[in-house]
C-alpha cells in the first residue's frame, strides 16, 4: 500500500528539464497528473532557453510547478543538477520532456524501490509511439561502440556486434534484472543517492551523463535495475543524430571523450 512519506513532504520530485518541446512537454505532464496515483510528488521544470511558448504554458495550465528559467541552453547534466538542487522529495524521478504515460507507472517504480532496498536507480520499458520496445538499457560501452550509435542508420553498423551487444538486443527485455545503466529519459532514484554520490557531471553538456551518473551508483553500492512490468512512451527526439555535424553533435562528442579520460579509457563496474 503506497502512502506518503509525511504530512508535508513528498515522496517523490519529478525533475524534468526542457528545450522547445511545448507540445510534448504539455502531454507529458498531462500524463503525469492523469496516470499517477498514491504518491505525493512536486514536478521541477527547468526551461533551457526554450524561446517557444513553452514558458508561458507552464505559467498559464501548470501554475504549481516550481518552474526555473534559464537565460541561456545549459545543457542536460548542468539543467538536471539545477532541479536535484531544489527537490524535497524521498525519491527523485528524471524524465524527459517527450515522454509519456499510458498507465499509473510512476506508482509502480515507487512501489518496487519502496521494497528493495539494494536497488539505487530503476527504470520503467520504454516504447515508441507503436509500441515497439527501445533499448533503454545498455552494457557499459566501449568507445567504438558509441561511436557506431552515431551511425546506426547504416546497415552494417546497426547489425554489428558492437552495437547490438552494447544495446543488449539479445537479451530479452521483458525480464526485470540488474543491468549496466539506463538512459537518462526515465530515471527514479532515491535520494540518498545524491546525498552519497553527488549529482551528474556537470562536465557533461549532453550524452554520456547517464552513463557516468548509474556506474558511480554501482560503485557506490546499489543496483541499477530494468523494470519491464509497466511502460511509457518514449517520442526520442534523437537531435543529434539529424545533422552528422553541428555545435550540439560536437559537444556531445566532446561528452564521450570526457568520460572515457574520467575513466582512464575502461568504463566498468
Amino acid at each position: 500500500m503506497l502512502k506518503n512519506i509525511t504530512d508535508t513532504g513528498f515522496d517523490l520530485s519529478i525533475v524534468i528539464i526542457t528545450w522547445k518541446m511545448k507540445n510534448l512537454l504539455k502531454s507529458c505532464l498531462d500524463s503525469i497528473y492523469k496516470y499517477t496515483k498514491g504518491v505525493k510528488f512536486e514536478i521541477i521544470l527547468i526551461d533551457n532557453k526554450s524561446d517557444d511558448g513553452t514558458v508561458e504554458m507552464i505559467e498559464k495550465d501548470f501554475p504549481e510547478i516550481r518552474l526555473v528559467k534559464n537565460e541561456s541552453n545549459r545543457g542536460v547534466a548542468p539543467a538536471r543538477n539545477q532541479g536535484l538542487g531544489l527537490v524535497k522529495g524521498k525519491y527523485i524521478l528524471i524524465l524527459d520532456a517527450d515522454i509519456e504515460l499510458i498507465e499509473d507507472s510512476i506508482s509502480q517504480l515507487f512501489d518496487y524501490m519502496e521494497k528493495n532496498s539494494s536497488c539505487g536507480l530503476v527504470g520503467s520499458k520504454l516504447v515508441d509511439p507503436n509500441g515497439l520496445c527501445q533499448y533503454s538499457c545498455k552494457r557499459f560501452p566501449t568507445f567504438l561502440s558509441l561511436v557506431y550509435r552515431r551511425f546506426e542508420h547504416l546497415d552494417f553498423v546497426r547489425n554489428s556486434r558492437t552495437l547490438q551487444f552494447h544495446i543488449m538486443k539479445e537479451w530479452d527485455h521483458n525480464s526485470i534484472s540488474d543491468v549496466d545503466y539506463l538512459i537518462g529519459a526515465c530515471q527514479f532514484f532515491r535520494k540518498d543517492v545524491i546525498d552519497k554520490i553527488g549529482f551528474y557531471d556537470q562536465n557533461i553538456f549532453y550524452g554520456p551523463e547517464d552513463i557516468d551518473f548509474c556506474l558511480r551508483i554501482w560503485k557506490a553500492g546499489w543496483s541499477v535495475v530494468y523494470y519491464p512490468l509497466t511502460s511509457m512512451i518514449h517520442r526520442e527526439q534523437r537531435i543529434t543524430k539529424k545533422k552528422l555535424i553541428s555545435v550540439l553533435t560536437i559537444k556531445h562528442l566532446l561528452g564521450i571523450l570526457y568520460i572515457f579520460k574520467k575513466y582512464k579509457g575502461k568504463i566498468k563496474k
